[in-house]
């Protein structure tokens, strides 16, 4: 193969990202990784459930990564990949933001979600201390406080469900919008749960410094609360997916095999993208077994033994 030839090309370079990085290097591959440097949870306080790490902030948590990649020889590029070809099925090229085109022999799309955000003042200022996406990551924190889920239909109904194992002062907020609750499980499940549904337009959330302090609606109603989770949507951090034509489900996750292959030969994907939990822990473990399939994927057929028929 040309010298000028990547084994492994990685686009994004969160957990997922990383962690396949460092397998592949430590299997003697010549890997590069281009990251544009724009993480979801980039406010997150804490990265949380991440064994050995409690509360890693996920600057830190890239940069240990980003460290342990570099000490293994990959190559480490901070541009936006726009493009991605399949030239063969031997031959991917990225086309970056700075101009310069990468050739590998492999592709691995640890690209992300991105969250879509509602448009109420003061979130900004205190998402990812009091304002989160994610129940799973952070719903333990809200053990007996008052919370509110904005959201509609049948997700923000899940996050309220979900929040129950920590908290029963759960209010569901659809910040104007029609509530959406179709199916009568909704409602019979909120209701025997207490769980009330606003659809007046929220104007503000009160607050000082990061300490939320209320919400305060359009029709002049407040409310006193100390956590808001927000279930509006997610989309992929950038369309490289369908650029090369790997099958999608319906919001948008890159669908892969038990190997986080792609329909697409020898392209992979690992980590938020594809279907599953969304934890940083989960999207590291995405990452390193992508990276034990594609590097089996480039051992010659002389280095390994053919497999054993089972049936017989």
């Amino acid at each position: 193969m040309n010298a000028q030839f990547y084994d492994v090309a990685i686009i994004g370079g969160g957990p997922a990202g990383l962690s396949a990085a460092d397998w592949l290097a430590r299997f003697r591959h010549r890997v590069i990784l281009v990251d544009s440097g724009d993480p979801r949870n980039w406010e997150t306080r804490g990265v949380n459930g991440f064994l050995g790490s409690p509360g890693v902030r996920p600057a830190e948590l890239r940069g240990r990564g980003r460290e342990e990649a570099r000490a293994q020889g990959v190559e480490l590029v901070d541009a936006l990949c726009e493009r991605v070809v399949c030239q063969d099925e031997e031959h991917f090229q990225l086309l970056l933001g700075d101009g310069r085109a990468v050739d590998a022999r492999r592709v691995l799309l640890a690209i992300g979600l991105k969250d879509v955000w509602p448009d109420v003042p003061g979130l900004e200022r205190i998402y990812g201390a009091n304002a989160h996406v994610c129940p799973d990551c952070d719903g333990w924190q809200c053990a007996g406080r008052k919370v509110v889920v904005m959201g509609k239909g049948r997700k923000a109904v899940g996050v309220a469900l979900d929040l129950t194992t920590w908290t029963d002062q759960i209010i569901i907020c659809t910040n104007g919008a029609p509530a959406d609750l179709d199916l009568p499980e909704y409602m019979e499940k909120l209701d025997a749960l207490n769980i009330p549904v606003l659809e007046s337009p929220i104007t503000c959330l009160r607050h000082e410094g990061e300490r939320l302090q209320s919400v305060e609606f359009q029709d002049g109603l407040q409310l006193d609360v100390d956590k808001i989770f927000f279930a509006i949507g997610q989309y992929p951090a950038d369309d490289l997916g369908a650029q090369l034509g790997c099958e999608r489900d319906s919001g948008g996750h890159i669908i892969v095999n038990d190997h986080y292959h792609t329909s697409v030969r020898n392209c992979y994907a690992a980590g938020d993208i594809v279907p599953g939990p969304q934890l940083a822990i989960a999207a590291a473990s995405d990452g390193a077994i992508a990276a034990l399939a594609i590097h089996k994927s480039l051992v010659p057929d002389g280095r390994k033994l053919e497999p054993l028929d089972i049936t017989t």
